[in-house]
């Protein structure tokens, strides 16, 4: 990939995802829905609800009508403003009475659909100059019910995101009401951090993903409001974050608790002044980018999150970078015990592994992914698919650090795959319209506990063993007792909960092959044992 410098790289890849933008807006202003960017909703009519997180997009219509950036051909064109307010008062007018708006099924009241789109639009109007009583009035309504209800689960980047709302809320309202408000969330999400490995809750435990969206928003919250508080907070944060820039600058993976791949630069940017760790991760990151490392969340629903926070990069890069690559650190074992991770830099290999998932692994050297592994995956006898890759606070770990060894030892758990069908649709619609209706975050939850956090366990034992020496890894599986599973393999990118936002692409996800088990493992349990390096092939 071509480009002037460096900084030119975050504006490159946002001039990309233009005209996927301009094809998910309802551009018609005899529509009526004009300015909606669900297309599923608008064109397609596929949907029976218009998806209120897709509003969030009319930030980058805003920012590349103001911002005057290498590419940009539709700086200073009169349609992007037009679309861009057309999206805010399209956002208004699909909310509910209380200002809420829905994500996934009609009635949820989304708290991030909710947040999401509002600061985008909150952004868009100052970017724009706006000054309209009507979204100002929309503004504050949402910001009435952020003040007033939750959401259910520890989700650090919502409460991130929601404060950085309110923030921005304020700002154009003055009321303190939303200050405060925002202050309580900021300091939800730092009784949520861990005080010593600086890892903020998601769910279950930690994800590196998702660290960098609540880094990116609190670091936009910092600037916004001044509070130098949070720099200590956050300078944990971005030391974690560290960890999990792989040396061929891919990021983040399915060691993580969410499975996320996720990179937000812009809050590293605005952090680089302060704490140059951040300016080195994004360095390495876009090292990576230009040599077509990083992970790509294309979709219709996503795609928005990425432009404009690159956008948002270009226009706060820091001129002042560290000399040092973040890659030219010296070889280190990291254990972190209640995140469960363990990443060992040694002889030019990169191990980052999640053993309370099981021993989720990534092996990696400077030219990219030499084994991903997402654990056992098999189907029993009665037809049941389980997996060792579940989040699991009962899996008995082992840590020898000094030795670069890791143990787990747990129970397979049942893989949920929950499908639609016309009838549970109808069903479910119903459910929306009338416990849902009422009580949104009692069906939140019952959602989370069943395609998320929930876990049948069986009683087939497995145990995994992670050795890393001497520029290779040595992985062995054992099984202790028969099983006789009909088919029996190691994935390299296998998830089994629900999250938006992972089984993205990145280089590994098929670079890397899934391994079927030898026959008599599969068969009769015992031992399974491979060796990675960079100069063989793995083998049994």
């Amino acid at each position: 990939m071509v480009h002037q410098s460096q900084r030119d790289l975050f504006a490159e890849l946002a001039m990309s995802y233009v005209p996927h933008l301009a094809g998910l807006v309802d551009r018609n202003p005899y529509s009526r829905t004009y300015g909606c960017f669900d297309r599923e909703y608008w064109h397609y009519r596929t949907r029976d609800f218009a998806c209120g997180m897709s509003q969030e997009f009319v930030l980058p219509f805003a920012l590349l009508y103001a911002q005057k950036c290498p590419g940009n051909r539709w700086f200073g064109l009169e349609r992007m403003r037009e679309l861009a307010v057309a999206g805010m008062h399209f956002a208004r007018r699909a909310s509910h009475d209380d200002g809420t708006c829905d994500d996934y099924f009609p009635w949820e009241r989304a708290m991030g659909a909710l947040a999401f789109s509002t600061y985008a639009a909150t952004e868009a109007y100052q970017i724009l100059g706006l000054d309209d009583k009507q979204l100002l009035e929309f503004f504050c309504r949402r910001g009435e019910h952020l003040l007033r209800h939750n959401e259910s689960g520890r989700l650090s980047n919502h409460q991130a995101l929601a404060a950085l709302t309110l923030y921005s809320i304020y700002l154009l309202s003055g009321d303190e009401r939303f200050r405060r408000g925002a202050q309580q969330r900021v300091e939800l999400v730092l009784s949520w951090q861990h005080p010593q490995e600086g890892w903020f809750q998601e769910y279950e435990g930690a994800d590196p993903g998702y660290q960098t969206c609540s880094i990116d928003f609190l670091a936009k919250y910092w600037r916004k409001s001044g509070d130098d508080a949070l720099l200590g907070s956050l300078r944990k944060a971005v030391e974690f974050c560290a960890l999990f820039m792989h040396p061929d600058g891919s990021y983040g993976g399915e060691y993580g608790s969410r499975n996320t791949y996720h990179y937000y630069p812009h809050g590293f940017e605005l952090l680089a002044p302060h704490i140059p760790l951040a300016a080195q991760l994004n360095d390495a990151w876009l090292a990576g980018a230009g040599r077509g490392k990083r992970y790509h969340n294309d979709d219709d629903r996503m795609l928005g999150h990425l432009a404009y926070n690159w956008l948002q990069a270009w226009q706060d890069y820091c001129p002042r970078r560290p000399a040092a690559s973040l890659h030219a650190r010296s070889d280190f074992v990291q254990w972190l015990p209640d995140a469960g991770l363990a990443v060992v830099k040694e002889h030019g290999h990169y191990l980052v592994a999640g053993m309370k998932k099981g021993g989720v692994f990534k092996y990696y050297d400077e030219k990219g992914c030499l084994a991903s592994d997402t654990g056992l995956i098999g189907e029993l006898p009665d037809g049941r698919v389980v997996v060792s890759h579940l989040q699991d606070e009962h899996h008995a770990v082992e840590a020898q650090p000094a030795q670069g060894v890791f143990r787990v030892k747990g129970v397979l758990a049942v893989r949920s795959q929950k499908l639609a069908s016309p009838f549970k649709q109808i069903l479910f619609r119903m459910l929306n319209m009338s416990l849902g209706r009422f009580f949104p975050n009692l069906l939140r939850g019952l959602l989370q506990k069943l395609l998320i956090t929930g876990k049948q366990r069986t009683d087939v034992v497995f145990e995994r063993v992670l050795e890393c020496a001497d520029g290779r890894l040595r992985v062995t599986d054992r099984l202790p007792a028969a099983t006789g599973f009909r088919r029996l393999s190691a994935g390299s990118d296998a998830t089994s909960i629900y999250v938006a936002a992972s089984n993205v692409y990145q280089e590994s996800t098929l670079a890397c092959p899934w391994m079927d088990a030898p026959d008599r493992m599969r068969l009769q349990g015992g031992e399974w044992v491979r060796e990675f390096s960079r100069k063989e092939e793995a083998h049994d």
